[in-house]
């Protein structure tokens, strides 16, 4: 998965607003607090709380 830098530069968390990192297959949210994971879908991220994952 590759995300163009430059969406991923505007992408937030939509839960703490902080910016997200990728991984392989998710977006993870860099706040401290927070964290969540967000999955990529066919190339699209789905940047909804309810369909994200909490950190192990």
């Amino acid at each position: 998965m590759s995300i163009d830098p430059a969406l991923l530069e505007i992408f937030a968390c939509p839960q703490c607003h902080a910016p997200l990192t990728e991984t392989d297959e998710e977006l993870v949210c860099t706040g401290a607090d927070c964290g969540l994971a967000y999955p990529v879908r066919d190339g699209i991220p789905v940047l909804l709380v309810d369909e994200a994952r909490r950190p192990d």
